[in-house]
């Protein structure tokens, strides 16, 4: 029912967060709560999603083989699993530092609250963006409880690329969508217009990415993000009013590269170089 792979779209972030409040490698069992708390978050998220939206999942040809459409897992042992994912996450929290704790909650209601937003407004994608824009400043909080543009920057440029990619993925339901009255760019504005909103969130994400290198993390995390920047517009020649056979590539495959490759290059600088970031 939850994809481990999924995981490459936060978890990369979270380690530039950490790696840059500490300076170089958390202690160890910091990096253990917070390794704690992302996959609780992440796993009451999807297991939340697939709970509320398993009427739709069951009447979508795209998703009707999902886990409790198919039976393969009860209602019961998902809402237990959810109630346990909840406790690993407000415990790891817990474990790393006050403000964490206090954030847990505004976190939980992000992440568990985006399942409901398909049925009410078309920015559904951007509060799915929200929720993994927290990964960078919540794993920079467990480490150096204090603000910093940093990981704001990092955050934001997740917000706008998850919420430009889930636009592309979302094309291939847009049909479904508005026949069960869901909310979804595609279904608001058609495909070729979502496309070019897809298009305009990347180029913001991009700006967003940009803004450390602006200001001093430049070595390999520059050569990254320039790589980032061709993986982005590859990912955009997959994706057409007229096919979405790629969309899935598009989605999965590319944005799992993109996420590596920002994310690897911004932790080889840290760790290769003498860069300081104020």
């Amino acid at each position: 029912m939850i994809k481990f792979q999924h995981t490459v779209f936060a978890l990369p972030f979270a380690a530039v967060g950490a790696g840059y409040a500490a300076g170089g490698w958390p202690k160890l069992h910091v990096c253990l709560w917070i390794l704690g708390a992302m996959v609780g978050a992440r796993s009451a998220a999807m297991t939340f999603n697939r709970i509320v939206d398993a009427r739709f999942d069951a009447a979508n040809p795209r998703t009707a083989a999902r886990a409790i459409p198919r039976g393969l897992v009860s209602m019961k042992f998902a809402t237990g699993f959810l109630i346990a994912s909840l406790a690993l996450f407000v415990a790891s929290a817990a474990m790393l530092n006050g403000v964490c704790l206090v954030l847990a909650p505004v976190a939980a209601l992000v992440i568990l609250g985006y399942s409901f937003t398909k049925r009410f407004t078309p920015l559904s994608h951007f509060i799915l963006g929200l929720s993994l824009a927290m990964a960078p400043v919540g794993a920079w909080l467990a480490v150096l409880p204090t603000a910093h543009w940093l990981p704001l920057a990092f955050g934001a440029g997740v917000l706008f690329w998850v919420a430009g990619f889930d636009i592309l993925y979302a094309c291939e339901d847009a049909e479904f969508d508005k026949s069960t009255g869901l909310k979804s760019v595609p279904a608001a504005l058609g495909i070729p217009r979502a496309l070019w909103v897809a298009r305009a969130c990347h180029a913001v994400a991009l700006a967003a990415f940009a803004w450390p290198a602006l200001q001093g993390l430049r070595g390999w995390y520059a050569v990254a993000l320039g790589a980032v920047a061709l993986l982005l517009v590859y990912e955009h020649t997959l994706v057409r009013p007229g096919d979405l056979r790629r969309a899935n590539r598009a989605f999965f495959h590319v944005n799992a590269v993109i996420g590596f490759t920002l994310a690897g290059g911004a932790i080889a600088e840290l760790a290769l170089s003498s860069t300081i970031i104020t």
